[in-house]
């Protein structure tokens, strides 16, 4: 098989988790895989960068509504051109996801490939990543396998499953064939696994061809092929995203790829990596991935560390200054509106916090202080009973929807650029320093016409404050009532 003979990979990233084990940094309105964890770039655009260019088409995205523009966004911003982005009415876990892109990718080329990726892994060694792929493809077009990537093990950890191969990796990075799947073991059979050679962690990203994963499908989990397949021929356009049918995605059941179909079909291929990854699926998995100093502490932003050792200190807001005295073994989080302090053993457990939060009705489990929109964000400044004061940023060309409050008033100070402000029949440009008072009740859009990101301050008084206070009438974004995305 010659290079010039080679299909080109389809990228299927699965976009789609909460990310609750590293709160508070990533909550469910914007989870990590979007955040910038331990580099200049997100998790999300990373995952896209090292799934791009020669041998690669334009990505498969699959997303929730609150998060398509989101991906979007950062594609372009990493100069990549968004392929097709798919919404899944609600998670369904892994198989429903790949099968729906498998099904999506077979009727517009019968001979697609796909690379399916979770998109919040960090591999520093992309050439390598690639040569690995390059490996799995051949065991893909020339025996027609299902190929997962296990990754050697450097520690006996007891937060991944493992793949279990009938002899250990003689270090060519050649495929082999998979014996078994292990689940997250105990310390000392991850101990025993590690001492033998022959277990890999399982990485969750998986190469095969649309029509052999769907025969894996039909011949392993046969009652999920009906209602994906309908879900998604029946899909909807929308704003150049694709909307899966929520009526026939209700009647899928909720299960990862493994138990649907990896742990049942047989003769699945193992292509071994030993380029470094992670899954940053914990703060001391954060840790790892970064420099610590010769006290093993790691500190990033406005924190300082005094006699501390094997600890993290980070800080994610400039005008919180996070000092660590004499602390050991420790992971702190701080944010502006929430601090995580916890022992490095119990990093795994911090999505116990988010639990309890929740019982507790915090917003802060699964919301952030900045909530981000498709014409930009905003930040809540100041909360009480009858009035919240909220900073608000607009993309250029960026524009509000035409909407009504039931419950609030509001005043809007404009402090950066200009902006194209309706109230009722009235429509005005609202330049730095000037302000205009919201009626209870009156129809209003606030839009930037300009280049450059607008800024203005909202002070709202009312009997109700809620984000759920919005009659929509028109909307860019084509969003429904109540909805954020």
């Amino acid at each position: 098989m010659t290079e010039m003979s080679l299909p080109l990979i389809t990228p299927v990233i699965l976009c789609g988790g909460s990310g609750t084990r590293l709160w508070p940094l990533s909550r469910k309105s914007f989870p990590k895989q979007f955040a910038q964890i331990s580099q200049e770039t997100s998790l999300f655009q990373s995952c896209a960068a090292r799934t791009s260019g020669k041998g690669f088409t334009a990505p498969l995205v699959l997303t929730n509504s609150d998060f398509r523009f989101v991906v979007s966004e950062q594609l372009l911003a990493e100069g990549i051109d968004p392929g097709p982005i798919l919404i899944e009415p609600e998670g369904r876990n892994t198989a429903p996801a790949i099968l729906a892109a498998a099904l999506y990718l077979q009727a517009r080329d019968p001979n697609a490939v796909l690379l399916v990726a979770p998109s919040d892994h960090v591999v520093p060694d992309i050439e390598g990543f690639q040569e690995a792929v390059n490996e799995g493809l051949r065991e893909v077009l020339e025996e027609h396998r299902l190929v997962t990537f296990g990754i050697t093990p450097d520690r006996a950890e007891t937060g991944y499953g493992y793949l279990g191969l009938k002899e250990p990796p003689n270090g060519s990075g050649a495929a082999m064939p998979l014996e078994r799947f292990v689940e997250k073991p105990d310390a000392k059979t991850a101990e025993e696994m590690l001492a033998g050679g022959n277990y890999l962690w399982n990485a969750g990203i998986f190469l095969f061809s649309a029509a052999d994963i769907i025969a894996a499908f039909e011949a392993h989990a046969s009652s999920l092929v009906g209602p994906v397949r309908a879900s998604v021929e029946l899909a909807e356009t929308d704003l150049g995203f694709l909307r899966l049918n929520q009526d026939a995605w209700g009647d899928v059941e909720d299960i990862s790829i493994d138990y649907a179909v990896m742990e049942k079909a047989p003769d699945l291929s193992v292509v071994p990596f030993s380029g470094g990854w992670s899954d940053l699926g914990s703060w001391e998995a954060v840790m790892r991935e970064a420099e610590p100093d010769g006290n093993g502490v790691v500190s990033l932003g406005a924190a300082t560390a005094i006699d501390c050792y094997d600890t993290l200190l980070r800080s994610e807001d400039d005008g919180l200054e996070l000092v660590g005295i004499g602390l050991e073994n420790t992971l702190v989080v701080a944010m502006p509106d929430a601090v995580l302090v916890a022992n490095t053993s119990r990093a795994q457990d911090v999505k116990l916090a988010v639990e309890a939060l929740k019982k507790r009705g915090a917003k802060q489990a699964e919301a952030f202080a900045k909530d981000h929109r498709p014409w930009g964000h905003f930040e809540t400044v100041a909360l009480s009973d009858r009035f919240q004061v909220k900073r608000i940023v607009v993309k250029s060309g960026a524009a509000l929807s035409l909407q009504s409050h039931m419950h609030r008033s509001e005043h809007w100070i404009v402090v950066e650029g200009t902006a194209r402000i309706t109230i009722d029949d009235d429509v005005k440009l609202v330049s730095e320093n000037e302000s205009v008072y919201i009626p209870l009740g009156a129809k209003h859009r606030l839009e930037n016409p300009g280049k450059l990101p607008m800024t203005l301050i909202e002070v709202q008084t009312g009997a109700y404050l809620g984000e759920d206070d919005i009659v929509r009438y028109e909307d860019l974004y084509k969003r429904g009532q109540r909805s954020k995305g």
